[in-house]
């Protein structure tokens, strides 16, 4: 079984992780995490992500720019944006872009 590939980019390593942990806890799911708009932008190019999940933090300029690379590299890709609340909101915002 394929699992899905999802790119998390937070600016706080910390909570990156605890999402990472969470989004791993689905056997159905893969995440990578970036801080950084250039590890992003690297890590989006090297694996076949189906998902980009924007965490809170991230500037507008970054996030347009971000969008604007990922948009145009694989026009196909789902992003969403990630404001917290907790594993049972992650896993639903998770859910309701993949269908």
């Amino acid at each position: 079984m394929n699992k899905t590939e999802i790119l998390v980019i937070c600016r706080h390593e910390g909570i990156l992780q605890t999402i990472i942990r969470l989004i791993n806890n689905n056997p159905e799911w893969d995440a990578t995490g970036a801080v950084t708009d250039d590890e992003a932008i690297a890590e989006f190019n090297a694996r076949p992500f189906k998902l980009v999940l924007l965490g809170s933090g991230i500037e507008k300029e970054s996030e347009d720019k971000l969008r604007t690379v990922f948009e145009a590299e694989k026009p196909e890709i789902t992003i969403v944006q990630h404001y917290g609340g907790g594993s049972g909101l992650l896993a639903a915002e998770i859910y309701q872009a993949l269908n």
